[in-house]
């Protein structure tokens, strides 16, 4: 792990990210989920996790919303959810799972359906799309900026294929981190 020069907050106040892991600078994935023709989309078989203050954000979402989803309210979301201070609200739940995926995907058109909802609406996807789903295969951990365990095990379908996933992730991270942390990233991914 390589600390870096401070520590930068989300734009939600968290994660805050003190150091990173320079192997998301080699490993390597098909960045462009939506032009991929051989997933099947793996990567949503699970669901994800999602912070609480985003849960309320989505339920508050109206009837076109529901429409749009086609599954039940009460379907949509763990019941349970975990404190974990690394999450926006310090806690989290996780989005279901209904027929082997995530009760978000679009299963006619592929994709999520928060993130088609966001650009139908004109809605800013950060605002509503879980932003671990977004960094995926990006993930944090205890500050740290490193690759999910599915790159490392390589069990995510589209390892080794296309850029770094730090490049593939280059512009989100300066979403939610800033200029500065991707500045800082560069450097270190020029060292490295």
């Amino acid at each position: 792990m390589i600390a870096l020069s401070r520590e930068y907050v989300s734009v939600f106040g968290r994660p805050v990210i003190r150091a990173v892991d320079p192997a998301i600078f080699s490993y390597r994935y098909f960045t462009h989920c939506m032009a991929c023709s051989f997933c099947k989309d793996q990567c949503c078989s699970y669901g994800v996790d999602i912070d609480v203050e985003n849960v309320a954000r989505i339920e508050a979402l109206g009837p076109d919303f529901d429409a749009h989803v086609g599954v039940p309210r009460s379907k949509w979301f763990t019941k349970q959810t975990w404190k974990d201070e690394e999450f926006p609200g310090g806690a989290q739940a996780r989005t279901r799972v209904k027929d082997g995926a995530c009760v978000f995907l679009d299963r006619k058109q592929r994709g999520c359906k928060i993130h088609s909802y966001c650009l139908d609406k004109g809605i800013d996807y950060h605002t509503l799309k879980p932003l671990v789903s977004i960094l995926f295969p990006l993930t944090f951990e205890g500050g740290v900026l490193v690759a999910s365990g599915e790159l490392e095990d390589k069990s995510l379908i589209c390892v080794d294929q296309g850029p770094s996933v730090y490049d593939g992730l280059r512009g989100e991270l300066a979403y939610y981190f800033g200029e500065d942390f991707v500045t800082e990233l560069d450097t270190i991914r020029l060292r490295s």
